[in-house]
């Protein structure tokens, strides 16, 4: 990218726009200082870990300075050698960067971080810096939870301060300056006011252009009816074809967030594309509680959103059902179906565990919100308000992928000036449900704290001991190779709970990318291998790599496990409540 000053700029507009930009950072620091900028509460920041940390990382240098020096003189060595090839670079000789970005750091794509010296420097200083401060926090000596925070936190810092995230570091954004006298930086600006007034409390970043989308018109449209309702769920059945599988599929989605991540677009739609194959197709849609549903239990989740789900359906004359679960979603299916199990009710032909923890051993990056001093926070906020605020768990798993999910939109909303695009999946991300106090409490500290689904007759639904090796039933297990909330690792873990004839398939790309993956987007791979005695490394070692979809090879293991076709019901005839999406879907929070 050059960076040439256009010449229809005059000084008046760049020092009008100049004197635009103090005005607008002025009205910002105002808000700021109403605590409206903040990305999740000050009361879920444990400030308390954070003097602990400083108190033992200042011990600790003091004590043994020496052990720090080594990594400071190899600091000093590398930037000595990074400033001698950097002004080889600028009087034109040929030379190789000594620190470059990993392959998947979008920040740096543009050719003006390579081509120009300046900006080479900055990126290759800033990349050195950052390599170095993260081998300096591994040389102290801190308990598991104190070093994963410190981690993270420094993980965060790093982040923030990328050269990509200002605007004068940013050759993009330095550009765009220069073309527009600056007018990027005052609509970016206005941009960010209008985020911040757009928000009650909580920083709601824009990602997306939310009035290019309105639920069931063009997003969430796969024709169905809502044909029951609980407090917690309503249950849509989706228009058939003509002819149907003899076993209908019902899908337990996340309650986190909302179902149509698997309805989005046409082109994108799980629901559609599953329909279109012949199958009779229910989906569980939860709804976003507020305070009068605090009380409702991980229990009562179950019951209400998979064992009503299912006695409903079997009123069709349904002699089985093959049951699907998302994440969460997941975890509340093998609940129900061990449940059944014990009580020798056999419905459940099949299952499929799409990104699901049954094994919560190692949850991967997610545990540095579910230690016992941050669930303890978790509970006390959500004890003030009967639930916990969805957007407070958004912006959490945000922060775990900030330079892709929080500064990318920060360089584009408010030092580019530019809006977004309109991205169905990123609306959806926009768009998270609550959860309620008691279900919520029980799930972090049973599933990810003390990790007792895993062991038979720990847990116990109704007076019944939850065994998950009762569940013998064909499943399917779907992992995502990138993904920073169900690693596939534990997921690969959590089907050895099980017995019964299992299929494990890896995929590409990450937790929510990899699963809405249809064929015709020709897009990502996949890996199989029916040896599952092996270990995961083992198991990935001696897959077999399939290019596209992993819809296609699931689509084989259903059909394989749903009947052959029948009459389908006879879906005008069906009494509905309301056409979908329905109410519970529609029920936003107020940000």
């Amino acid at each position: 990218m050059e960076l040439d000053i256009v010449d229809n700029i005059s000084s008046d507009e760049i020092i009008k726009n100049i004197k635009k930009v103090s005005d607008k950072y002025q009205e910002i620091i105002l808000c700021l200082m109403q605590g409206r900028g903040n990305m999740i509460p000050a009361s879920l920041i444990d400030m308390d870990k954070n003097r602990v940390i400083l108190s033992s990382l200042s011990e600790q240098f003091i004590k043994n300075p020496e052990k720090f020096w080594q990594l400071n003189i190899q600091y000093v060595e590398k930037f000595q050698n990074l400033v001698i090839n950097s002004v080889e670079k600028f009087v034109g000789k040929s030379t190789t960067p000594l620190f470059s970005p990993n392959s998947k750091d979008r920040r740096f794509k543009d050719l003006a971080w390579q081509d120009n010296a300046y900006f080479d420097f900055v990126k290759q200083f800033y990349l050195m810096s950052s390599e170095w401060l993260q081998d300096n926090i591994k040389q102290y000596e801190l308990a598991p939870d104190l070093k994963q925070h410190l981690a993270f936190m420094t993980h965060q810092f790093i982040n923030a301060f990328s050269p990509s995230n200002f605007a004068f570091g940013n050759p993009i954004v330095l550009s765009k300056i220069l073309e527009t006298g600056g007018q990027n930086l005052v609509q970016g600006l206005e941009n960010f006011l209008a985020d911040i007034r757009n928000s009650s409390d909580i920083l709601n970043i824009k990602t997306t252009d939310n009035n290019a989308f309105l639920l069931g018109k063009n997003i969430a449209t796969t024709k169905g009816k809502i044909v029951f309702q609980n407090q917690l769920i309503q249950l849509i059945c989706y228009e058939p074809k003509q002819k149907t599988r003899a076993i209908p599929l019902l899908i337990i989605p996340p309650c986190i967030n909302k179902y149509y991540i698997l309805d989005l677009s046409e082109h994108n739609s799980m629901v559609a594309f599953l329909v279109e194959h012949n199958f009779q197709v229910y989906m569980v849609s939860w709804v976003n509680p507020d305070e009068t549903l605090a009380d409702k239990s991980f229990e009562d989740y179950v019951k209400e959103g998979v064992l009503e789900a299912c006695e409903y359906i079997m009123r069709f004359g349904y002699n089985h059902i093959n049951a699907i679960g998302y994440c969460i979603g997941g975890t509340f299916l093998a609940t129900a179906v061990a449940y059944l199990k014990a009580n020798n009710l056999n419905y459940i032909n099949s299952v499929s565990f799409i990104t699901t923890l049954l094994d919560f051993k190692n949850p991967g990056e997610v545990s540095v919100f579910v230690n016992e001093s941050s669930i303890a926070m978790i509970e006390q906020e959500m004890n003030s308000k009967g639930y916990f605020d969805g957007r407070y768990l958004s912006n959490s798993f945000s922060l775990l992928r900030a330079n892709d999910l929080v500064w990318s939109f920060f360089v584009n909303n408010y030092l580019l000036g530019q809006t977004p695009m309109p991205f169905d999946l990123l609306y959806w991300n926009a768009d998270p449900t609550n959860l309620p106090t008691n279900m919520y409490s029980y799930y972090l500290r049973n599933m990810y704290l003390n990790n007792l689904l895993k062991e038979p007759s720990n847990l116990s639904l109704f007076g019944t001991p939850i065994d998950l090796s009762k569940i013998d039933c064909n499943s399917f297990f779907l992992a995502a190779n990138d993904d920073h909330i169900a690693p596939w690792r534990s997921v690969y873990e959590g089907l050895k709970l099980l017995k019964g004839n299992k299929t494990f398939c890896l995929t590409s790309s990450g937790h929510v990318a990899g699963v809405v993956n249809p064929p015709a987007m020709s897009k990502y791979n996949y890996k199989t291998n029916k040896d599952l005695t092996l270990t995961s490394e083992s198991w990935f070692i001696n897959a077999d790599e399939h290019q596209g979809s992993w819809w296609s090879y699931w689509l084989t293991w259903l059909e394989d496990n749903s009947g052959e076709l029948i009459k389908s019901i006879d879906y005008d005839r069906l009494k509905s409540i309301e056409l979908a999406p329905g109410k519970y879907a529609h029920k936003r929070i107020v940000t």
